[in-house]
């Protein structure tokens, strides 16, 4: 039953169905990993990175810039092609912020990934402090020949929060980045992450409202994780009761309530993230992301809800 403006049954505007929509197929991300840096841990913008971020904790093992990028290609086409039976890929620039080099070093690597035909488009992920009108108008060109969207990490939409966990840019920045890129006619993509320290409940459920006055395409929702080996699981082992981390039925309900809120016209990519056990402090919710997803789904049912319901854009 088509119920929802997006096309089909389910309670969201899921990302699966969009790419089928979009290309009549199943399309899988393949992770490179380019060599990039951020500005915030070279000094540009600050020093040590974002206090969370242990890019080790999701990456695949083959996805580390000790390996070429054609080596990081093949062997993710090979793994991807056997556990999904996908052949079309979307190459994922996932580590650090990939628009932080020339144009011309750019242009190169993107153009390498493009070179193999089972590589539909590009999925970059960015700052808003590291792209300019000059890069903009590259990926505008590229974008009328391939699927293409920048995806901008947000986390937070309060300028205290982005000062605690070191982000190095103002959410004004992050709004004015997604503006512009949208004014090329490039897609857009965001992330948010939901259980930063000192933002209640009520500040998370409202940034539904804020987030839906920009021209998204997709977007992306992350529980908060403590992760080894970061200044912020230094710090949640020092004084852990400053951290209000969420339990898995507790994150159900809130995702659900900020799903409610949402513009129905907005892919989402995913509500929840996932690290192997070993990389992570806490919380151990026990289960996959994927059963996550499922008791999500469930839960929209028995709560005969769904993605915009109480949307009023």
């Amino acid at each position: 039953m088509n119920r929802y403006k997006w096309g089909h049954s389910r309670r969201f505007n899921d990302y699966p169905n969009y790419f089928r929509r979009l290309f009549g197929q199943r399309i899988q991300k393949l992770s490179i990993n380019a060599g990039f840096t951020c500005p915030n841990r070279d000094g540009t913008a600050g020093h040590g990175g974002c206090t969370y971020c242990n890019n080790d904790a999701f990456s695949p093992p083959y996805c580390r810039p000790k390996y070429s990028m054609d080596y990081q290609i093949r062997q993710g086409i090979d793994f991807l092609q056997k556990r999904y039976k996908a052949d079309k890929f979307l190459a994922y620039f996932q580590n650090y912020s990939n628009t932080y080099a020339s144009l011309d070093k750019l242009k190169g690597i993107y153009n390498q990934a493009l070179r193999y035909p089972e590589i539909v488009g590009l999925v970059i992920g960015t700052r808003p402090d590291v792209i300019d009108d000059e890069k903009l108008a590259y990926f505008q060109e590229l974008s009328g020949e391939k699927y293409v969207i920048l995806e901008y990490g947000i986390e937070s939409c309060y300028n205290t929060t982005l000062g605690h966990i070191n982000r190095g840019h103002s959410f004004e920045q992050s709004k004015e980045a997604i503006e512009r890129t949208a004014s090329f006619g490039i897609k857009t993509g965001a992330h948010i992450m939901f259980g930063l320290p000192g933002e209640t409940r009520r500040m998370m459920l409202d940034e539904a409202e804020i987030l839906n006055e920009l021209p998204l395409n997709n977007i992306k929702f992350h529980q908060l994780q403590i992760m080894k080996d970061t200044v912020m699981g230094k710090e949640y082992l020092q004084n852990p009761d400053k951290f209000r981390l969420f339990e898995v039925d507790e994150y159900i309900e809130f995702i659900i309530d900020f799903t409610e809120r949402l513009n129905p016209d907005f892919v989402i990519e995913r509500f929840s993230g996932e690290a192997p056990s070993q990389y992570v402090l806490a919380p151990d919710w026990g289960i996959r992301s994927h059963e996550v997803m499922s008791r999500i789904e469930k839960r929209m049912r028995e709560r005969n809800t769904w993605q915009g319901r109480l949307f009023e854009g």
